[in-house]
């Protein structure tokens, strides 16, 4: 685990982000002095810290010092708009926020009365003068509380269940990467932004194994292609997007690139096109590793590329520690090869996650201790591997980030010209989703390419950018029910019968 790794080799570089690099040593330094300063601001174990910063080294520090630490960190997206950070902040009971200074002016207008550290300079002063005594080995363990919307609209924190102590959970970190081939024999390139689940955790897992992180300030595929030559990366987590977009450089380029230190290209943060996969691996060779799973439970399927194409579809077979069945609509267990609602069963942990200050939601989560549903639609075969069919939930992800249609939806209902509004998914080549609203308009409002211009630039003023629309169809009637629940599926539909796929 790390902290062995950073004893017996201190001065091997654990992190870059291309304007700082720290070595072992030095990241635990400052991790150890980051969690006791947090102590010192009145933070106790089991409580709630938090970061809005962009992918810079003090990311990862902030992480590894809240297991140190034994406190709850939520990475907060730094897309949000003010007041969704402090809707966020808020609700997480968060006291200390440590941000950036491209970020700090809409930090300190959302914290409010709580404490502020940017990083760099000021934080530098802040950890220069905090204590470095170790955390014990076996004193509690903590870790990121991520927010993930929910069909209601708002965020909702969630937390992974941790080991006993913090040594056990260090341990577990570390072996988690077998399965995943993250097992720190080169450098992992991040190439996401540390504040979703999927980079952060599966570059953390890397890390604790012995990686070196290369993180990227922000996705560009020619520096990505330059930094993996460079810096002879290993191991990676990539979205289609990003596929897409590697495949689209011109053959020249392409053909100069040589993929060989590549083993492990991980994705599996939204669908994937067959033909864009299909690419990739004549491309980059067998190195693709695709899995399915969540911010609650982490990653449960793992597929290679030998097993994809062996099963095409698949997102592959449980890992040791799961099972994974489909329902039928009142919960009977199917057939190999039926189509219903997936369950992940947990053999080892009852309680899985738990969704912060909301016990109901939590409850509601489990059919029985370790089992879970995700929400997806899809079947097992005879030979236990895992295919994706539909979600029964209406999340959209686009470029592999999760968009809540009714969290658009309830933004986009302020309009004084909206009558009805509803938000969904459809087909796109480069992000795998893209969002569409359709509108019903009140009377004495005009649908039309100005009226859609308003519209779009309204949800531009009231949410993350990556939650806007990119289109807005007009419709005289929006379908609903007789009960009054959208019929949402009907305008979805429209748009994905020549898909062969539903997510």
């Amino acid at each position: 685990m790390l902290l062995d790794l950073a004893a017996t080799a201190p001065d091997r570089v654990a992190v870059t982000d291309l304007t700082r690099s720290l070595t072992r040593a030095e990241l635990v330094d400052r991790a150890t002095r980051l969690g006791r300063w947090w102590g010192d601001e009145g933070v106790s174990p089991g409580g709630h810290v938090a970061c809005l910063l962009g992918n810079r080294s003090e990311a990862v520090e902030a992480v590894l010092a809240a297991t140190l630490a034994g406190m709850w960190l939520t990475p907060v997206n730094r897309h949000l708009t003010t007041e969704e950070v402090r809707y966020v902040l808020d609700d997480s009971g968060a006291t200390v926020v440590v941000t950036d200074a491209e970020h700090a002016g809409l930090v300190r207008e959302a914290a409010g009365d709580r404490t502020v550290v940017v990083a760099g300079a000021e934080l530098d002063r802040v950890l220069a003068a905090a204590p470095d005594e170790p955390f014990p080995l076996t004193g509690p363990a903590g870790g990121t509380m991520l927010y993930t919307s929910g069909t209601t609209g708002r965020p909702k924190g969630v937390r992974r269940a941790v080991a006993s102590d913090l040594g056990a959970q260090l341990r577990s970190l570390a072996a988690s990467g077998r399965p995943l081939g993250l097992q720190g024999l080169g450098a992992h390139l991040v190439t996401g932004p540390l504040h979703h689940a999927a980079p952060l955790g599966f570059a953390l897992i890397d890390l604790h194994n012995g990686a070196p992180l290369v993180v990227m300030p922000r996705w560009d595929e020619r520096r990505a292609l330059s930094l993996i030559a460079e810096h002879q990366v290993t191991t990676t987590h990539l979205v289609p997007t990003m596929f897409v977009r590697l495949l689209r450089l011109p053959a020249d380029e392409r053909a100069a690139f040589d993929p060989s230190p590549l083993q492990t290209v991980l994705h599996g943060a939204a669908p994937i096109a067959p033909s864009v996969k299909q690419a990739m691996i004549d491309w980059w060779g067998p190195v693709l590793v695709e899995y399915w799973g969540g911010s609650e439970g982490g990653y449960v399927t793992v597929a290679d590329s030998e097993d994809w194409l062996s099963h095409p579809g698949t997102v592959g077979r449980p890992v040791s520690t799961y099972e994974v069945y489909a329902t039928d609509d009142d919960g009977r267990r199917l057939p190999a090869g039926e189509t219903g609602t997936l369950w992940c069963h947990n053999a080892r942990v009852d309680r899985v996650f738990e969704y912060h200050r909301a016990p109901e939601k939590t409850a509601a989560a489990f059919r029985a201790p370790g089992t879970y549903t995700l929400g997806d639609i899809g079947r097992v075969d005879a030979d236990g591997y895992v295919y994706l069919s539909d979600r029964a939930a209406d999340m959209i992800i686009s470029g592999g980030v999760n968009v809540y249609p009714t969290e658009v939806a309830q933004a986009l209902a302020e309009h004084p010209a909206v009558a009805d509004v509803a938000v969904f998914g459809i087909p796109d080549e480069e992000w795998g989703e893209q969002v569409k609203a359709a509108v019903e308009l009140l009377p004495g409002h005009s649908a039309g390419p100005d009226m859609e211009a308003e519209l779009l630039a309204f949800a531009r003023d009231h949410l993350a950018g990556y939650k806007v629309p990119r289109s807005v169809d007009f419709e005289e009637h929006l379908p609903r029910y007789p009960t009054g629940k959208l019929h949402t599926r009907v305008l979805r539909d429209r748009y994905w019968p020549d898909e062969g796929r539903r997510i």
